[in-house]
């Protein structure tokens, strides 16, 4: 019946299906000279594509009518198959791992995949024997959830069906954010208008976002004082976002003449010192981010720590501790304008 229901609707139904993938496994898809997935794409005739980005991990989108899909499925199961079978040939390894995909699923279908009590993701899991388990977490900054199956090939391409059949059933519900890949992070050190990343014992400039987030700091310099109203924010007096800071934000960072650089210097940088702003209730959302991604962002970034105090009652504002270098505080002070910038003047994230 399962079968029926697809092939039935398989010529005229479009579906796509994204995958996420490490590195490693996206080099193996691609192959020498992208042959490989372009003979996957001729042969399934299902549209493949691959996330720009140096990312750890990149999403490969498949779209195509149903069946166009299971082939492409097909082929990637078997190239990670033969991929495993080829590095067990140099290990000493005796039993085989299975082959593992990873798709990325709108969280509004992941309620139709697992079932009243689980019973859907059971039933998969016995009929076609492959292990299939949907996070319990969303992807950050998205409204998908990743739904890892493993097993032989053959298991994975009836397990895949099966997805696809309850995914053209339980369309998503609303709008759905999608999981964009986040670029590896290393720490970073800004000076002499350039950003440097730490590799091994080597400062190496670092890709030029960073040096432009950089540069903008340095021409928002001298900036204009917190506590007076700025242009960027319109109608709206910074007074309550300075609090007891009433110093401009400047960042010249110390020079970074050390090259290649000799970490132990570091531990000559100016002693920690301690800041403290105060933002309003309804502006402390954009900072923090979903699940606090945004604050940890601004924490690495910065090399700051940065503590935000819980909300007091009858009270409309909330107090944020900074506490690092003038370096560490300058930065993330820029940082968190910026994202209250953002959100006051719409421009959305940073």
């Amino acid at each position: 019946e399962m079968e029926s229901k697809v092939s039935e609707g398989g010529l005229n139904v479009t579906l796509t299906i994204r995958l996420l993938m490490h590195g490693k496994e996206v080099g193996s898809i691609i192959g020498k000279k992208g042959e490989t997935v372009k003979k996957m794409r001729e042969e399934s005739g299902a549209r493949i594509n691959i996330s720009e980005g140096n990312c750890p991990e990149r999403i490969v989108t498949i779209t195509g009518p149903t069946d166009a899909i299971f082939k492409a499925f097909a082929m990637i199961a078997y190239k990670f198959e033969e991929d495993i079978t080829n590095s067990m040939s140099n290990s000493t390894a005796t039993s085989k791992p299975p082959v593992t995909l990873r798709l990325v699923v709108p969280a509004s279908q992941c309620g139709s995949l697992i079932g009243k009590g689980g019973s859907k993701i059971k039933e998969i899991r016995e009929s076609t024997g492959a292990q299939v388990q949907v996070a319990g977490d969303m992807l950050p900054n998205s409204t998908e959830r990743a739904v890892t199956i493993s097993g032989t090939p053959d298991a994975i391409i009836q397990c895949v069906k099966q997805i696809c059949v309850v995914m053209l059933e339980s369309p998503p519900k609303g709008a759905t954010i999608p999981y964009r890949p986040k670029p590896a992070s290393t720490p970073v050190i800004f000076a002499g208008g350039q950003a440097y990343t730490i590799q091994g014992q080597y400062a190496i400039p670092h890709p030029d976002q960073l040096t432009k987030l950089h540069q903008l700091a340095m021409q928002q310099t001298p900036f204009t004082p917190l506590g007076q109203t700025t242009p960027a924010f319109p109608g709206r007096s910074l007074g309550s976002v300075a609090g007891k800071q009433r110093s401009s934000i400047v960042l010249p960072v110390p020079a970074l003449t050390l090259f290649p650089c000799i970490c132990p210097g570091l531990d000559a940088s100016p002693p920690a010192s301690t800041h403290e702003l105060t933002i309003p209730n309804d502006l402390i959302g954009c900072i923090i981010g979903r699940q606090g991604t945004k604050i940890n962002e601004i924490r690495q970034m910065s090399g700051a720590q940065i503590k935000i105090a819980n909300a007091t009652e009858g009270s409309s504002e909330r107090q944020i501790t900074i506490t690092g270098t003038p370096a560490n505080i300058s930065l993330a002070q820029y940082l968190i304008n910026a994202r209250l910038t953002s959100e006051v003047t719409g421009m959305g994230a940073l």
